[in-house]
């Protein structure tokens, strides 16, 4: 399955993802998945659902997996006929204010972290967009960040902020990193883990007290929720984000106070005469 993956040129991400999927499917049922068959996939993923009470999202992460190491490597055909697909229910994305962002970077006092908030923010990067980047992809001649990595390794460019170029060069200054932006505290030579990062995220919220779960992804979207209500199109903020499908960006747009409040509604034209008692006290049935 790892042979296949790396054949395919799947992203790091996704390739450890289905890995440690299939890995758990099989120590699950303490066998080979060879031996194993529909009915104990479709047992697993309700042991999944009805007694871990994992999440709709983590469930198809896992249905993926296993569909991967059926039909790709096994060369099984029952899969998409016996294990059905659930049904997918779109949901807004959690997002921040400017003012809990700055309340978080204000919590905040180690810099390498308050560093990683405010590029997180100032950028809309994915959390592994952000752990690869390296000090040569800051251009600051150019004032635009190279994002090499990103999603199924499509590089792109984004505008680099004068306040995020300032921030960035105080912070490499301070901890003047050689290669990596973010390194591994144990290991210099390594990017950040994906958990460190996550958890620089998850801490902030907790420290600035807020009722949100503060995520790398939570960031990016309070940056482009942002971005739209300052007035960024569609198009501009699906290349800024790397979205395949503008329909992706298009989410944000039931997000951003601005365009929600943008148009009146039609009871403000009216010139109606206001009540404020009713002729029938009664309860209406």
């Amino acid at each position: 399955m790892s042979e296949e993956l790396r054949l395919r040129n799947l992203s790091e991400g996704t390739s450890d993802t289905y890995l440690r999927s299939v890995e758990r499917f099989a120590r699950h049922f303490g066998k080979s998945p060879e031996e194993l068959g529909a009915a104990d996939v479709r047992r697993y993923l309700l042991y999944l659902l009805e007694e871990k009470h994992d999440a709709w999202s983590t469930i198809q992460v896992n249905r993926g997996a296993l569909k991967f190491l059926y039909r790709r490597v096994l060369k099984q055909r029952w899969f998409d006929d016996e294990i059905a697909a659930p049904k997918r229910r779109p949901r807004l994305p959690t997002v921040l204010t400017p003012g809990e962002v700055t309340g978080m970077l204000d919590h905040t006092t180690n810099l390498k972290h308050w560093t990683i908030l405010a590029t997180f923010y100032g950028t809309g990067l994915r959390s592994c967009e952000l752990r690869l980047l390296k000090v040569d992809d800051i251009d600051s001649r150019a004032m635009v960040i190279h994002v090499r990595h990103g999603k199924g390794d499509v590089p792109r460019d984004i505008g680099l902020s004068p306040v995020l170029l300032e921030r960035l060069r105080v912070y490499w200054r301070w901890r003047k990193p050689k290669d990596w932006l973010f390194p591994s505290q144990r290991h210099p030579d390594r990017p950040m883990e994906p958990k460190a990062i996550w958890h620089v995220c998850l801490h902030a919220g907790r420290r600035a007290e807020l009722k949100k779960r503060v995520t790398p992804h939570v960031m990016r979207h309070s940056c482009a929720t942002s971005l739209l209500d300052a007035g960024a199109d569609l198009r501009t903020l699906q290349v800024l984000l790397g979205h395949a499908d503008i329909r992706t960006t298009a989410r944000y747009l039931h997000v951003s106070t601005q365009r929600l409040h943008a148009f009146p509604s039609p009871l403000d034209s009216l010139s109606f005469q206001p009540i404020f008692h009713s002729s029938d006290d009664r309860r209406q049935r």
